[in-house]
């Protein structure tokens, strides 16, 4: 009896039939957990934007108007306002729902890492139609593109008497940029202390930094470019976290929490359009020196 059971369920897994539906079956999974990132948070993103622990009553709000302008977009204000977005990403009330239902849905595919990966990398033609994301979604190109916005905004595009260097363009670049130098820093911390393997059996591949990093630029030009404007690059990333799983680099669990980290990163950016700005002003006193903090409020209805 029991040598008939082993047989028919080798049989059963041997079976070109069965083996289809188990590969759809996978790829299905794959989608629900791609979209689960992809579409349903992105959703409601313009409501949990700029949403905290105290105005919960924001959730109800309709979606956000696009970014003002900052006042300085040098590389000052750079270094200045990535440095907030460090200390502002653990403070957002979004934060911790974006990697919580980011860990909930990577624990939940956690079983099927292997059996995902083994039916995309077994399929050529679906391995040549997910060629290209190992590039786009590459911190190369992710940071190339954000810095070569943020030099055409700046230093190529024509700008009036008086007008300041900061525009839309240059804007962008700079949230981009800041975008993914929060994310990947976060990405590549997290892999040093989980050293979780490849699928190819060298470190790290929790979580994925491509994955990160398209869903980080994602999030920035949906609050700049309005989701009906940027959901294709939602698109993008998604075709960007299943081409590192067709290339057999990262397993389903790792760009499911890396697509929901990313989104955190770019949404504590853009989250934090409209907050008043600091700035450590040193100031002569009689017999030495002084230095006084300078609050600089934002503008009504930005």
């Amino acid at each position: 009896m029991n040598n008939d059971v082993i047989d028919l369920s080798s049989s059963l897994r041997h079976s070109p039939r069965v083996h289809s539906r188990f590969r759809v079956s996978c790829i299905r999974s794959l989608v629900l957990a791609v979209a689960l990132l992809g579409c349903a948070l992105p959703a409601r993103s313009q409501a949990l934007v700029g949403a905290n622990a105290d105005d919960a009553h924001e959730l109800a709000q309709p979606p956000a108007p696009p970014p003002a302008k900052p006042e300085h977009t040098g590389f000052k204000a750079l270094v200045f306002e990535t440095a907030s977005d460090f200390n502002a990403f653990p403070r957002r009330q979004s934060t911790w729902v974006l990697l919580g239902i980011g860990a909930g849905a990577a624990a939940l595919v956690h079983p099927v890492d292997d059996n995902v990966n083994e039916s995309l990398t077994t399929s050529d033609n679906v391995g040549k139609f997910f060629a290209a994301g190992k590039w786009i979604g590459s911190v190369y190109v992710q940071a190339g593109t954000a810095v070569g916005l943020y030099v055409v905004g700046r230093y190529v595009m024509s700008h009036g008497p008086g007008e300041t260097k900061t525009n839309k363009v240059s804007h962008l670049g700079f949230d981009m940029l800041r975008a993914l130098i929060v994310s990947q820093t976060l990405t590549q911390g997290i892999k040093v202390v989980g050293q979780r393997d490849r699928p190819t059996g060298e470190c790290c591949a929790f979580p994925s930094g491509h994955a990160s990093a398209a869903f980080a630029t994602a999030s920035v030009l949906e609050r700049h470019l309005g989701y009906r404007g940027a959901w294709p690059t939602f698109v993008v990333a998604g075709y960007v976290a299943t081409s590192r799983l067709a290339d057999n680099r990262h397993f389903l669990s790792d760009v499911v929490f890396g697509s929901a980290l990313g989104i955190a990163s770019g949404w504590t950016v853009v989250g934090r359009h409209g907050k008043s700005n600091y700035a450590l002003m040193p100031v002569p006193t009689r017999g030495g020196m002084m230095v006084s903090v300078i609050r600089t409020p934002s503008e009504v209805g930005r």
